[in-house]
Parts: structure tokens; sequence; C-alpha cells
């Protein structure tokens, strides 16, 4: 089995592609059954963001793979495989390893450096948990993943280098003033959503030293923790309330920046809507769309006394955003986590082989020991123990630097053929040593269950 990512992001895509093709909660778990039904591919997990959709699995033909991952990723987001297919991107191996280290150190994001994929590279990896999409392989690549990325972190300046989508787009917004901090001060806000990306915002803005912070969200005991939260002893002082959603129009019209980011499929606000609640007002409106798809009607771009940021405008910015020298530093870290990755993998591969050929050793010590009691029956206790001690030290010696040093081999490129050899060689039952990798799998979906 090998790993395959087949997926488009706002480096393949323009932004209307990725609108139309987004994929909300019910859908991703549809598409991870739909993935695992599916003949060439054993596991599967789903990497869904404003700016990428990535599916990853662990396929057992290449090419069968690639089709059945490209169709079914086409199925699901409505967008049709012939106008899909140009934007997709396909990555194999060692390369879809690389691919999503890269992404979870933020090398692959709009924003470079932003450090909020890590949350939902998490965020993905619980999801094929729980649907018991993710075995051994995936479970280990996510997790590292996550492990490359806050090593990235830690060890470089890679954060200087981008901030997050939230802190990015409220730039855009302040443009032409000297930082967002004192854009923002003084002025009333509203967010649209109480979604992880919606709680950010919202703590960005009473950070940046807005006067008030108004949640709306069709969940209203979301959006009143998110409110509670800001307003907590030790916090940001800002003043925070939560309102239903059909509340939203009239705190639109006392709003001085919103922002929206929600899962809604339809437009949350329209331009009659934005205009209804700009009409006679003097000062200008800030609009903030993270949503995809989008939120906020496009035509408000057009809106005299609106300005609207969104995903589309956002990647435009981006393109010319400066990028660290530290980002070369990641790329290292990178490159040199997918080798021990890739090690491990084929060192992993070759383990049930050993096993089982350990199993067959001890079977050949219990037949010749128990064909020596029946020969010599005069032997006491004492006697049949170390003679049996004897044998299986004789057999444990020639075997240890034999499975010592396959492990070794397995571990470097082009290794995986030395389980093929030692299983020629020892005659080893191929259901045997499969046996061996069905209880490992079963014993690592147990250990890996809701852990992320």
């Amino acid at each position: 089995m090998s790993l395959l990512v087949v997926g488009l992001s706002h480096r393949s895509a323009p932004v209307s592609v990725l609108e139309r093709a987004s994929l909300d909660s019910d859908t991703q778990n549809k598409l991870l059954q739909d993935v695992l039904a599916a003949e060439p591919a054993a596991e599967a997990a789903v990497l869904a963001t404003c700016n990428r959709i990535e599916l990853y699995a662990d396929v057992d033909k290449f090419h069968a793979g690639v089709a059945e991952l490209s169709t079914l990723l086409a199925q699901h987001s409505g967008v049709c495989l012939e106008e899909l297919t140009p934007f997709l991107y396909v990555h194999y191996e060692d390369r879809a390893v690389h691919h999503l280290f890269s992404v979870a150190c933020g090398l692959d994001s709009m924003v470079v450096g932003e450090g909020q994929i890590l949350g939902q590279i998490k965020d993905s990896l619980a999801r094929a948990q729980e649907l018991h999409t993710a075995g051994r392989l995936l479970n280990d690549l996510f997790q590292q993943a996550l492990r490359v990325g806050k090593r990235a972190h830690s060890e470089t300046g890679i954060d200087r280098a981008g901030q997050s989508l939230v802190t990015f787009g409220l730039e855009q917004l302040a443009a032409g003033h000297a930082d967002v901090e004192a854009w923002a001060k003084g002025k009333r806000a509203l967010v649209i959503g109480a979604g992880s990306m919606s709680s950010l915002a919202a703590a960005t803005l009473a950070r940046a030293g807005v006067d008030e912070v108004v949640i709306a969200n069709r969940t209203v005991e979301r959006a009143e923790r998110l409110a509670q939260i800001l307003t907590e002893p030790g916090g940001t002082g800002v003043t925070a309330r939560a309102v239903a959603m059909a509340e939203t129009g009239a705190e639109l019209a006392r709003a001085d920046v919103v922002v929206s980011c929600t899962g809604a499929t339809g437009l949350v606000l329209t331009a009659a809507a934005v205009e209804a609640a700009t009409a006679g007002r003097t000062a200008p409106l800030a609009l903030l769309d993270l949503a995809m798809p989008r939120d906020i009607d496009a035509a408000v771009h057009r809106m005299v006394n609106v300005r609207l940021v969104d995903i589309e405008s956002l990647a435009e910015a981006s393109a010319d955003a400066p990028m660290a020298a530290d980002v070369g530093k990641v790329r290292t870290i990178v490159t040199d986590e997918v080798a021990v990755f890739g090690a491990a993998q084929r060192a992993a591969h070759i383990t049930p082989t050993v096993v089982a050929l350990r199993a067959m050793a001890a079977g050949v010590v219990a037949s010749e020991v128990a064909r020596l009691e029946g020969r010599l029956p005069g032997l006491d206790e004492k006697q049949r123990a170390e003679i049996t001690q004897t044998v299986r030290r004789v057999v444990d010696k020639l075997l240890h630097a034999p499975t010592v040093r396959v492990k070794q081999l397995a571990g470097e490129p082009g290794g995986a053929g030395y389980a093929d050899a030692l299983r020629t060689l020892f005659d080893l039952d191929p259901e045997t040593v499969a046996a061996v990798s069905r209880a490992d799998l079963d014993n690592a979906d147990v250990k890996n269950r809701g852990r992320v």
C-alpha cells in the first residue's frame, strides 16, 4: 500500500472554483466513507480549509487510486470532473509526505507561516479517527505532521513570515493606517459565526482595541460561550455580547467592522442587506469574509463607502507578501522529517515478517524439545528446562544479527524488498505474516482511537 494525495488549493485553482468545490462537514464524512468503500483505498482522510481541499488515502494502485479519488472529489464537491481535473494536483509516496509536512509548517498557506493550519490538520485526523477511516499509515502521518509543524514554529522564526488569515485580512482592511490597533481602536465589531476562525477573529479584534464585539450565530449558546470567554477577568476588557442570527441586520447597521466565517452554503449577507445597513451612514463599513463558500455577496465590492476583503482579494494580496529567511530553515526541517518518516515506515513494513520468523523459530524449538522428551523420558524438570533454554539461546543468537541488520536495511530507500527476501529464504507462510500485520493494525486502531 502507498500514500496518495489528490487535491486543489489556492495555488492550483481560482477562488471561484475552490468556493464551488468546498465541502461541508456532512459531505466530508460521506466522502471518507465512499473512499473506503472504493476498491483501491484502505485508509482515507480529508483536509478541507478555506483555501484547500485535499484527500489523503492509502492505495494499492496508483493510477486506479488517482482516478477513483478524483472522481469522488468531483462527485461530492458538485463540480464536474472535466472542469475540476485541470486544477487538481497529485502527490505520491514521499512527495505526498513532503506536501503534508510543508502544509503543516505553513509553507503552503495563503499567508506563509500561519499556524492555524495545525488545528485544521488536527481536526482532520480526529474526523478520520472518529469514522475509523484512518489506519496505521494515516495516523502516523498526521501525528508526525503535527509534530513537524510544531517543531518548525519552535525552532525557527517562521511565525515572523506571516500571521493568521484573520490578522492578514484585518491588515488589508486597515491599509493606509499605521497599524491594525490604531485602525480598530474604538470601533464596534460584529463577528458572524462562532467556530474556530470566528473565535480567533473575535479575540484578535478584542486585543486590537475595539470597544465592543457582538457575536451572531445560529446556535446562540455557542455565541454566548464565546462572548463569556472574551469578557472573563484578566482578559482584554472588551464588551462582548451574543445575538441570534435573526438580529444580524440590526447589528450590521451599528457595526464599523464585520468579520464573517460560517459554514453556510448560501450567502449570509446579501448586497441588499449591506446596502440597507449603510443607508444614510457617513462612516465607512469594513467587511472581512473568511468563509468558503463566501458569506458576503461579491457585489458588495462595487458599493460606495464599503470595503470588502474576501478570500479572493486575500489571495491576490498574499502573492506580494515577503518571504522570511527562516523559510529555508523550515524547508530543511521538512526534508529531514520526510526521510525520518520514510525510514520508520519501511522499517515497520518488515516487522511483521520478523515477528513471523521468530514465531516460526519458537515453533521449531518447541517441536524439537517435545521430540527430545519422547526420546529421553528420564529427564528431570531441571535438566529439561536447561536443555530448552540452551536451544532457545542458540536460535536467538542465530537470528539476532540477521533480524537487527534486516531492520536497519529496511529503513533505507529500496529496503522494502528485504521483507520479501526473508519470507522466501525461510519459507514463511504469507498468511502468518498477514495475520501479524492485521493484529498490528487492530492494536494501532485501538491505541489511536480518539487520539490526535
